[in-house]
Parts: C-alpha cells; structure tokens; sequence
C-alpha cells in the first residue's frame, strides 16, 4: 500500500492555505482549523493524487464541489494546468475567489458558482480531467463527470474509505467512464487512510446527460 506524496507542499500552497483559515473565520470553508492539520488534509491530502493527475491527457481541468479550492487548488499550483474550481454556493466560491485575487492566481484558478449539471450544457465536454473530494457517491459523481469530459479525459475521485456498492460494468457502459484504477494509500501521519479512484471516458454515455439538478444524487443509474 502506497505512503507516498509525489509532490511536495509549497510555501504559496500554504500561504493560500493561511488565507482560507483566515476567511473562515467569517465563512464556513472548512472544518478543520489547526493549521498543522489543515496541511495534512487539504494540502498534503490534495497533492497525494498528483501521480494519478499528471496521467491525464493535457487540457483543462474542473474540481467539482470544491469548497475551500481542495484538491483544485494545490494540484493547480503544482501542475501549473488552467482550472476551473466548481461549487454552488456562491459565498465560497466568491470567498476563494477574493483569496485567489489577492495571491494574483485568477489567470491560473478561476471559479464558477454553479451546479455540475449547469456547468456541462455550458461547456460540454470540454475537460480533460475531473477531480471530487467526498462530494457524493461514485455512482452520482460518475454520471456529474461525463458530460463534462472529452473522450479519454480522466474522473480522479478521492474518498477515505472503499465504494463497491455499484455493479460495474453495467455502470461504466451506461456513462461510458471505466474504472481503469483504484489505489489505497496513507497520508503521512499514517493514520489517515484514503482511496483514489480513476475513470476514463472511453464512450459516449447511453444515457442523455446532464440530467435536471439533483437527479444523479435522487435517482443514481446503479443499474
């Protein structure tokens, strides 16, 4: 099993870091505030699936409900890849958006304030790789990605525990994303166990996507 960070935590990566401690102070964007733990899991966290990240084919790059900007941020930063940080409450995004001006990155990391859904009649397919850090389940994060990816762009789904609760292949033709790796690991507290998984969008899905908001959550295509 992996202990392994492929890239280290930077100063800006912390400085970004501090500036999102200090905003949450009045807004909710994340509920760990010890600065020590806060690097452990969001920065050293986001950074642990860089070695998957940087298998993704080059082109844009979308981190669905990103919260406080994890794993967008640091990935960002790491990659130097453009990205888009994605989450419907506009008081985050509009938080992280200020952040992001301050540390002159908006060139880099933009933000949208919309739901996935919205976001993929907007801009169909025009992704190549998707990140999701405990947003929903794999089978309702699966059919989010779709339509957002091109062909061969990549869905890394980070998770702190195992999701087998869906039949596969029936799946992965229905959304037409595979499963094409899974890598348990630990941060390096060696305590904090966590699962990568890795889609790649080899078809087109058989299912009409996006679906109207909400309904991959409601009623997920498990079968």
């Amino acid at each position: 099993m992996s202990k392994r960070n492929e890239f280290s935590v930077t100063e800006e990566m912390k400085t970004y870091l501090k500036k999102v401690l200090k905003a949450n102070e009045s807004i909710n964007l994340t509920r760990v505030t010890d600065i020590e733990q806060a690097i452990l899991l969001h920065l050293e966290d986001s950074l642990a699936v860089y070695e998957e990240f940087c298998e993704a084919p080059e082109g844009l790059y979308a981190d669905l409900g990103s919260g406080g900007g994890f794993p967008g941020v640091p990935l960002a930063l790491a990659s130097n890849r453009k990205t888009l940080l994605v989450d419907s409450v506009k008081k985050k995004m509009s938080a992280v958006n200020e952040i992001l001006e301050d540390m002159s990155l908006t060139d880099l990391i933009s933000t949208c304030d919309s739901r996935a859904e919205e976001l993929a009649l907007e801009k169909p397919e025009e992704f190549s790789v998707i990140t999701a850090r405990a947003l929903t389940s794999l089978p309702s994060l699966m059919e989010l990605a779709s339509p957002l990816l091109q062909k061969g762009g990549m869905l890394i789904a980070l998770k702190s525990k195992e999701e087998n609760e869906f039949n596969n292949k029936q799946l992965e033709n229905k959304l037409g994303l595979r499963k094409i790796k899974e890598r348990p690991y630990y941060l390096s507290d060696n305590e904090t166990y966590r699962v990568v998984y890795v889609f790649e969008k080899y078809k087109d899905p058989e299912v009409k996507l996006p679906r109207r908001p909400g309904m991959a959550q409601k009623r997920p295509y498990f079968k």
